[in-house]
């Protein structure tokens, strides 16, 4: 079964392959994202060393990395699961040998892989060309930040599939999926970091895991966060990673008692 699960993986691989130039241009948005936010926050420091605990070089390379990552993490298994109840195919799913959630987050994997290849890599590579990107010196803090990376992926595609399980209770679910991605661009840090909002806020987004997406393993590369405190910011992602287990458990095992096809 096991096996198995790893060809879920290597289709959708070759599935995106087929498509690369889709992601051809999508490097170009990415990059054309980087510059916009970098002459923005240029404008922003004007001259001052540091804001919000970021200095200009850690700013531009965290904005540079976060949307780099978010090539990586990005997928829309939300919509998937919201289209498979829509066109009824979710109930040959079910009676299949697999477990049907374990199979989305391998296609997620699949596609992830994918993105890291030939979309994150060369993106970061022409960022590294236009911008004035530091890179970390260390090999622990390589490592480190593509474990992160990689649960930052697992965390992210487990709210998706959370907001894509609600379609077996939610006959429309669109208006949820947009809600959903502005709230985790936003409090993830990806369109702002998290030290530049509101004492009262912050303190909100530390018992929610969105920070563990995009803040948290971005810090690390730009070196804000290192020593013993790397541990910790690693120890929240796994945290997150477990406590999100709980609602995908028991909304797929509600959906599989109240499945109602609307079409197929």
């Amino acid at each position: 079964m096991f096996s198995a699960y790893l060809d879920f993986i290597r289709i959708r691989f070759l599935t995106m392959l087929a498509y690369r130039v889709n992601y051809y241009s999508g490097i170009a948005i990415y990059t054309l994202n980087i510059g916009v936010y970098y002459f923005t926050w240029q404008a922003i420091y004007g001259g001052q060393g540091q804001l919000g605990g970021f200095t200009v070089a850690q700013m531009t390379t965290y904005v540079a990395v976060s949307w780099m990552a978010r090539a990586f993490y990005f997928n829309n298994l939300d919509r998937e699961i919201a289209a498979d109840v829509r066109d009824g195919s979710i109930a040959i799913q079910f009676i299949r040998p697999y477990n049907y959630v374990v199979v989305k987050m391998m296609q997620g994997l699949g596609e992830g892989l994918f993105r890291f290849m030939l979309f994150m890599i060369p993106g970061m590579v022409i960022a590294l060309l236009l911008f004035p990107i530091k890179l970390p010196t260390s090999g622990t803090s390589w490592a480190v930040f593509l474990v992160m990376l990689f649960l930052s992926f697992l965390i992210n595609s487990q709210l998706n599939i959370i907001t894509g399980l609600m379609a077996f209770f939610v006959e429309n679910i669109d208006g949820m999926i947009r809600m959903k991605r502005a709230v985790v661009d936003l409090f993830s840090g990806l369109i702002i970091p998290i030290s530049f909002l509101p004492l009262w806020l912050q303190s909100t987004m530390k018992v929610l895991p969105f920070q563990a997406i995009t803040y948290l393993p971005s810090s690390v590369f730009t070196g804000r966060i290192q020593g013993t405190t790397t541990w910790n910011v690693l120890g929240i992602q796994l945290l997150w990673l477990v406590i999100l287990l709980i609602p995908i458990v028991l909304l797929y095992r509600k959906a599989r008692t109240r499945l109602f096809v609307q079409g197929g």
